[in-house]
């Protein structure tokens, strides 16, 4: 955003440019041409306009992406903003990989001082209403503009997956600098989770090579190579999602950083992510930095769970029967475990 000193500048040179692009057909040419590549410039050859949909066959991904019907709702926003707030007793959060900021959004409207960041420039400049301002661009693989320790809680939904193998390490070392207490992670996973159900090859392993995983038993950690990752209409790796490997895999990354993976609350969220319809989903993971405390209770009254989820409609999700069995299956196994 530009400064207060710089504004009156930049006004009169709008002014003289739009008087220019009115009244010679060919500098507003040369203006719009200059400005398609600017924008081209800014924008990730991802993450631009088509990612969110824009001028897309909402079926050249498969039926998979998220953003043919993109909303709070349809995002999931609203039940990640609920487990951070059900769950965690934080003021200043920030999401990575916010897109336009639904969760940003829905955590300032319970009073928490949320921010996001995200790698798509074309999504930021469309952030959702409560979210402006308060979202920028940021690039994980490099360095967030952001101080050391300066959150409570960062967020990184669906995130981690977009990223190759070779810049995960770096990843995850940029979110143990930002934050001062937790990390709330869901990552597609395969493989045994000792804190709820497992996850599976099926939409991350392209379909014919989903035998030959499968064959390798629970001990195959990966990652998956990039030749045999699941595939959209066009060719291109689903969603951009180029890690997929094992709750193990992906716990020793975040471990080599410096966390603690937080047991108990992970398993205390499932059956919600049950009942919220996103068991088969989100695989979920919780991390704490050493000296945070490892989250307990919930940190909300029944009367303000119970208002908060009618306000966000998740008292209105209904849970397959398999997620919820899965759910107390995997608790059940792992009860014991500290």
């Amino acid at each position: 955003m530009a400064s207060r000193a710089v504004r009156p500048v930049a006004a009169v040179v709008r002014k003289g440019l739009r008087s220019a692009a009115r009244n010679q057909p060919r500098v507003r040419g040369m203006m719009a041409a200059v400005a398609r590549e600017l924008a081209r410039a800014l924008d990730d050859d991802v993450y631009g306009a088509s990612y969110f949909g824009s001028g897309r066959d909402p079926l050249d991904r498969m039926g998979l992406s998220g953003y043919e019907r993109y909303d709070r709702d349809s995002s999931n926003a609203n039940v990640a903003a609920y487990l951070v707030w059900r769950w965690f007793e934080v003021t200043r959060t920030l999401d990575v990989g916010c897109a336009t900021g639904f969760v940003v959004e829905a955590l300032r409207e319970v009073g928490i001082d949320a921010s996001g960041v995200d790698v798509s420039q074309y999504a930021v400049e469309r952030a959702a209403e409560g979210a402006r301002g308060h979202i920028a661009y940021g690039d994980l693989t490099r360095r967030l503009h952001v101080p050391d320790r300066s959150y409570d809680l960062v967020t990184v939904l669906e995130t981690l997956e977009h990223l190759p193998p070779s810049a995960v390490h770096h990843a995850v070392e940029e979110l143990r600098r930002v934050t001062r207490g937790y990390v709330v992670a869901t990552i597609p996973s395969f493989g045994p989770n000792h804190n709820g159900p497992g996850g599976w090859f099926n939409a991350k392993v392209r379909d014919e090579r989903v035998p030959h995983y499968q064959s390798l038993g629970p001990g195959f950690r990966g990652p998956i190579p990039y030749d045999d990752l699941y595939r959209d209409a066009r060719g291109e790796p689903i969603e951009g999602h180029l890690t997929i490997a094992s709750f193990d895999w992906w716990t020793e990354r975040f471990t080599e950083a410096g966390f603690l993976r937080c047991d108990r609350v992970e398993r205390a969220m499932h059956p919600h992510l049950a009942r919220f319809g996103l068991t088969k989903y989100w695989n979920l993971y919780v991390f704490r930095v050493p000296g945070a405390a490892e989250p307990g209770p919930d940190v909300r009254t029944p009367e303000e769970i119970t208002a908060r989820e009618a306000q966000w409609g998740l008292d209105r999700r209904r849970a397959a029967a398999e997620d919820l069995q899965a759910v107390a299956l995997a608790l059940g196994r792992t009860s014991g475990a500290g």
